[in-house]
This record gives C-alpha cells, structure tokens and sequence, in this order.
C-alpha cells in the first residue's frame, strides 16, 4: 500500500514582511499541535513593493512615504512589535537602516528547495533582516546565510552574480499576483484551502486537520 502524498502548506511571502516572519512562528505552532499529519511547507515569492531599487531604500524615508509620515509608521509598527513578542520574536525595527528589493532573497529561497532547506534559508531571512538589521542587498550576506544553512555556498555567489532564475522568480510573483493574492502571507493548505493573513496556530492547524478529513471523506468537504 502506497503511503499517501503529504499535506501541502504553499506559503506565499515576501522576506521583507514582518506579519510573515509572525506567520512562520504560527505556522510552526500548528505543525506542533497535529504532529500525527504528514505535512509538506514549500515557500514561493512575493514583493511587497517591486519598485523598490536593487540597492533598496533608506528605511525611514520608505516608512515614511509609505504611511504617509513616521509617526503613523510607529503606531502600525509598534502593534506589529507586540504580535511578535507573542509569537517570541524580539523585533529590532529600530536597526534596520534599509529596505530592500527582495529578489535575490527570493532566488536563494529557491535554490534552497532543492536541497530541502527553504525552511532554514527562510528563517535566517528573517532573523537577519528582523533582528540583526543586516542588509539583504549585499551578495555577501546571501551568501553567508547560504553558507551556514548548508548550501553550497560558493554556487550561490556565483549564481548571485547572473540574473539566474531572476525571470522565474518575477513569473511566479505575477502568478500569485493574478491567482487574487494581494497581501502576505497566504497559506494555500492541500492546494485547496486558502488562509489569507498571519492566521492564528489554532486556525492553520483547525484548517491542516480539514484538510486532511476531507481527503479522505470528500462529503465533509461538500458539508461546509
């Protein structure tokens, strides 16, 4: 008897977010709480602002314009502060000096799928930019958190220095963009279920459990 192919979670994202980092803590959360699933996490792109210069951006001036002024900037970002603390993420907005184009990351996310390290190149991501204020525009910060995810680093620097993949990377941020996704994270369950937002664990993991019901019993999906 063939073992039945994994759940799905195709978390659709952007490094630069912070509701995703918030997402992946809860995403993890719910994975702990259904331990008997067989679950599969794949990441795929997204760009909260494509406009954004290779180089980035200097980070107050980009709050700024984005929120109309830095005051209204804090008051947005000091609730995200507290949802963070929540989930055990210590965020240090106040050490990022730039806001970056996130395509190379997006890259490197996925060359890491290969390997089965997107969740660990995705978590350094965040850590870097979220905690450590690094900048993500630097080859050599890719590549250094390549390194120490277990990639085969010395591949990435040379990737980083063509436009590999580039092409595929800004197709599926269009795909997600016409399939109705606007906003991040987004967390398509089994290829069939959609939960729009930094959900709760108790949700993603109410939906994984549906998903997997209504694998095996199509009428429960017809019920709801």
């Amino acid at each position: 008897m063939t073992e039945a192919a994994p759940i799905t979670v195709d978390v659709v994202s952007d490094v630069m977010c912070p509701w995703c980092y918030i997402g992946k803590r809860r995403l993890e959360a719910a994975l702990r709480k259904v331990p008997q699933l067989n679950v599969l996490v794949r990441w795929h792109p997204f760009q909260l602002d494509a406009t954004l210069p290779a180089a980035g951006k200097d980070r107050q001036q980009y709050l700024s314009d984005k929120f109309g002024g830095l005051e209204r900037a804090g008051a947005v970002y000091s609730q995200i502060r507290a949802a963070g603390k929540e989930e055990g993420i210590d965020f240090a907005f106040e050490d990022i000096k730039l806001s970056p184009n996130t395509l190379d990351c997006h890259r490197l996310i996925l060359w890491s799928r290969d390997d089965d390290l997107q969740d660990e190149v995705v978590e350094r991501l965040f850590k870097a930019y979220f905690l450590d204020g690094e900048d993500l525009t630097k080859s050599s910060t890719l590549v250094r958190i390549s390194k120490e995810a277990g990639m085969q680093y010395d591949l990435v620097e040379q990737l980083l220095e063509t436009e590999t993949d580039l092409d595929k990377v800004v197709a599926q941020i269009r795909n997600a963009q016409e399939s109705g996704i606007t906003g991040v994270p987004c967390f398509i369950i089994d290829g069939r279920f959609v939960l729009a937002g930094a959900e709760k664990a108790e949700t993603l993991a109410a939906a994984l459990l549906h998903a997997e019901e209504t694998r095996s019993n199509p009428q429960a999906a017809a019920l709801q």
